[in-house]
């Protein structure tokens, strides 16, 4: 018995030697992305480290790490069988980060202010009960079949949703939560905050502060052909700059997002691979100069941090969201934006209404073209930090519907043909949950 158990005890030690071993360079990766998205998790969702290890945090190889979480100081630790221990710290208002070794306690961050715009109007100009209207067009059984088939059976975990809206002319006409969420969860939209960015820029177009044609856009650049990349080749992921966005390996974006301080830095210093406006490219890194750019823009970083907020999120009511920053201030515009799925929805509105909200013109109506309009050697699939359906990536689907996509299957569908914005939020991607016939049945029913 013994000898079993002596036995026992060797293999799992040498096990555990050979998993270390194997995914040793990627340590730092695994277990930054289990602290910094237990973090969020727990502080920002308001969601327990119990569901976030077993929904979230659940997939190879992050499910090695193991997380603790500290309330007083409100911080989230993780290690892979105590090797490479990272600590992600919350900070009200700027959300989780990954700090390191150098990092000081005493250490003071910029809050952005925040003006609370919600008012008793009907959803979605407030969040008051929208007004009790019917359409005759709509087969609501059919629909509400539709949407409940997007979810898990209670014997299944395959399609992984969380949440589901669909608005047809300003009306939420179905709308269901998994279990444990509901109409004020805040949810990660992963690479949706990309679109976000995106309006920003729409917004400073609107203003006459920027030209998407313009070049020479950074000093780091003055020297070499990099000057000739304008903002709207960034726009369009077709910068041509060096960038590897792979998230199984230790690749650019998974360095930028768990081992960069400053990630509007981290794509900036890459060199020219591919020519300008010639060689589209899908990059986080980009998103982020793009938010470096933005910064660049005001005197001070209180001015960049309030003006996302002021100028579009609080400004059309999207309250919950809250898009976190790296360890220097800068905003996350690739990945860290989250809100209610109901708020997600209210930016997509804003694009249906081709810049419009309640009346006044966020964005002008030519950018939400531009935002549409495929850019070069993406085959349709790609606009300006929004996906298209153009090249029928979707075929049951209308070609006009361009969307905001993010990572685990977040989406911001925008119908225009059908005036239709749908949002499903989940866990799973395409290979787990056909978007396509998820699509065709929620139009087929209007």
């Amino acid at each position: 018995m013994k000898k079993i158990l002596k036995y026992s005890l060797l293999l799992l030690v040498l096990v555990i030697i050979y998993v270390v071993y194997k995914n040793y360079p990627r340590l730092n990766i695994i277990s930054g992305y289990s602290a910094k998205n237990m973090g969020s998790s727990v502080f920002l969702a308001e969601r327990t480290l119990e569901i976030t290890d077993k929904q979230d945090n659940n997939f190879s190889p992050i499910d090695l790490a193991e997380d603790e979480i500290n309330y007083e100081d409100k911080s989230a630790t993780a290690s892979v069988y105590g090797f490479m221990k990272r600590k992600a710290i919350y900070r009200e208002g700027l959300g989780s980060v990954l700090i390191f070794d150098d990092f000081k306690d005493d250490t003071e961050f910029l809050v952005p202010n925040r003006t609370n715009t919600t008012t008793n109007l009907p959803y979605p100009y407030g969040n008051g009960e929208q007004k009790d209207t019917v359409f005759s067009n709509v087969n609501y059984s059919e629909l509400q079949t539709t949407v409940s088939n997007a979810f898990d059976s209670k014997e299944e975990y395959i399609k992984k949703t969380r949440a589901v809206v669909v608005i047809y002319k300003d009306q939420i006409i179905a709308e269901k939560y998994a279990d444990g969420f509901d109409k004020n969860s805040k949810i990660l939209g992963w690479s949706m905050t990309k679109s976000i960015t995106s309006a920003v820029l729409g917004i400073l177009e609107k203003q006459g502060k920027i030209n998407v044609n313009q070049s020479n856009l950074f000093a780091e650049w003055e020297l070499d052909e990099r000057s000739k990349i304008t903002l709207n080749d960034l726009l369009h992921m077709n910068s041509g700059l060096e960038w590897n966005e792979d998230y199984n390996t230790m690749s650019d974006v998974t360095k930028m997002l768990f081992l960069d301080k400053d990630m509007t830095q981290t794509q900036l210093q890459k060199p020219l691979t591919g020519e300008p406006n010639n060689s589209w490219n899908y990059s986080s890194g980009t998103s982020n100069v793009l938010s470096g750019y933005i910064r660049n823009l005001f005197k001070t970083h209180q001015e960049y941090l309030d003006f996302w907020y002021a100028e579009l999120i609080d400004k059309i009511g999207m309250n919950s969201m809250l898009i976190e920053t790296d360890l220097t201030g800068n905003y996350v515009g690739s990945s860290y934006g989250w809100a209610t799925p109901r708020d997600w929805a209210k930016f997509g509105l804003l694009y249906l209404h081709k810049g419009k909200w309640n009346g006044e013109q966020i964005l002008n109506e030519s950018w939400v073209t531009y935002s549409a309009t495929p850019t070069n050697n993406s085959n349709g699939e790609y606009g300006a930090h929004f996906w298209l359906n153009a090249g029928g990536v979707y075929p049951n689907a209308p070609k006009d519907i361009f969307s905001c996509n993010g990572y685990q299957g977040q989406r911001v569908f925008i119908v225009p043909s059908k005036e239709l914005v749908i949002v499903r939020m989940g866990l799973s991607e395409d290979s787990s949950f056909n978007f396509d016939a998820f699509l065709k049945d929620i139009l087929s029913t209007i």
